[in-house]
Parts: structure tokens; C-alpha cells; sequence
């Protein structure tokens, strides 16, 4: 069976989008590997995606990968190169207002209308979620009049928040750097006002049964990323610094902060 690459979870702008099948037709090559990049674009549903089982190499996101009964092999974890992720292969979630609107601070958005993309997204719903429980629970009451779901990605997010039907909203932290790089007049319609601690981002898992030498040579040719001088334009298309070794059991943590029995965003 012929198996396939894409990085559609981090394809934030066409220009990006394009830069990561850059860098994967290489990886692919250097590794020996005669895998076809496919394209998966939106709105087609990411959990389709996943639920294929012929990906060789394809970023998931981590909470359906650590819910998993049988998980896919983790083959690297991307980093990226702004400041803020000191050099490891993590994210947060960016919870964002209008950036004209008068909020500065998360509680000042208590009272309005929150906003996410689907509950069961990790920095679109989960991580937002457990972020607020605390302010729920010291509160004792609600803490929004109302909430607005199935905003599906970021760019819903961001056009929620432009269109006045939110008031608050999250944002995949790396997603939201690719657009402010890539697509600066997009992003700068919100503005951050608190963002989550680090979480262990998302990877690129193969769902297919690969060879140990195959993988071997998958992960080596990630690696060799970092350094590729052909590669330097791609790098900061993509803000990346290179790719990770990464534990499995890292993402544990993920699948722990879903089962926590906190409300749901019409209960908070």
C-alpha cells in the first residue's frame, strides 16, 4: 500500500501550506521514501484524516493521538523557532479579543460571550476550557452569558471575533505565529490577553506500520532539517527550527486534562 505525507494541522496560509510539502517532498527524499504529499485542505475534517490508515508521516494533534487505544508511531515533534518556545517542541493556547476592543486581561471578558472551535480540540477547546476552570470554580457562577461553538479553526476564530459574535477566543499558539508572519493583516484583528503553560505540540505520527530502517531513516532525515542549507527559506516560511525526538508518554498529560470533570464552555 502507497502511503502519504501532509502537514494540514500547521498549513495556516497557501504560502505555508506549500513550504511545508517543500519540506516534506525533501525529508521524503532524503529518506528514500517514495511517498506521495497530499493535499487535505479545509474544511475537509482533520479527524478523517487521522482515522486513515495509510499516513507515513502527518502532523495530529496530540489529544486524539494520546486517546488513542493503539497509537500511531511518533516519529518527531516540530519546533518552533520563536523566542517564546525556548527551543523544545511545545505550544500553548493564545486566548485573543478584538484588538480594538477595550479587554486587557482574560477576566475582563467575563460576563460576554466565549468562543471555540470544537470541545474536543486541544488548544481550540480542551486547554481553553481547563484555563477557565479555576476562575469558574473561585467564582462560584458563571462566568460567560453565553457561548458560541463549532468555530472549527482559527481563522473562524478570528473572523468571530472581527464580526462582534465573540468576545474571547483561543488560538493554537504556533498557528497563530504562522499568521502573523505570513498573513500580518489577519492577525492583527485580535490581540493576545493570557495564554496557557506549554504542552507537548502537536507531532508527526505514522499510522501505517512502518520497517525500523524506513523510520530510522525518516527520523534522521527530520533531523537533518535543522542544518539543510536548502532548506533556510522553508525554515522561516515556516518559523521552524527543526524537528524532536519525542516521548510518547508526554502526551499522556493531554488525555488527563480532557478527563478532568470541568464544565462545558455553556456551563462556565
Amino acid at each position: 500500500m502507497p502511503l502519504v505525507a501532509n502537514a494540514r494541522m500547521y498549513s495556516a496560509t497557501p504560502a505555508v501550506r506549500d513550504a511545508w510539502k517543500v519540506l516534506l517532498r525533501w525529508v521524503l527524499a532524503r529518506a528514500g521514501l517514495a511517498w506521495e504529499v497530499i493535499d487535505y485542505d479545509a474544511p475537509a475534517p482533520l479527524s478523517a484524516l487521522w482515522a486513515r490508515d495509510d499516513l507515513g508521516l502527518a502532523m495530529m494533534c496530540g489529544l486524539p493521538f494520546a486517546q488513542r487505544g493503539v497509537r500511531p508511531t511518533l516519529v518527531a515533534a516540530p519546533i518552533p523557532s520563536p523566542a517564546r518556545y525556548g527551543g523544545r517542541p511545545v505550544y500553548f493556547t493564545d486566548m485573543v479579543v478584538r484588538a480594538d476592543s477595550a479587554f486587557e486581561r482574560l477576566e475582563d471578558t467575563f460576563g460576554g460571550t466565549v468562543g471555540y472551535t470544537l470541545a474536543d480540540s486541544m488548544s481550540g477547546g480542551v486547554a481553553f476550557r481547563d484555563h477557565l476552570a479555576p476562575y469558574r470554580e473561585r467564582e462560584g457562577t458563571r462566568l460567560y452569558a453565553r457561548a458560541v461553538g463549532n468555530l472549527i479553526h482559527a481563522r473562524g476564530v478570528i473572523e468571530a471575533l472581527a464580526a462582534g459574535r465573540i468576545d474571547v477566543g483561543p488560538l493554537d499558539s504556533y498557528y497563530h505565529d504562522l499568521l502573523r508572519h505570513d498573513e500580518p493583516a489577519l492577525a492583527a484583528q485580535v490581540r493576545v490577553v493570557a495564554s496557557t503553560g506549554a504542552m507537548p505540540i502537536p507531532p508527526l505520527v505514522a499510522t501505517a506500520a512502518l520497517a525500523p530502517e524506513d523510520l530510522q531513516r525518516l527520523r534522521q532525515a527530520l533531523a537533518d532539517v535543522a542544518k539543510a542549507p536548502d532548506l533556510k527559506p522553508v525554515r522561516e516560511r515556516l518559523l521552524l527550527a527543526g524537528f524532536a525526538s519525542a516521548d510518547p508518554a508526554a502526551y499522556d498529560a493531554l488525555a488527563a486534562m480532557a478527563r478532568r470533570p470541568v464544565p462545558s464552555f455553556e456551563e462556565l
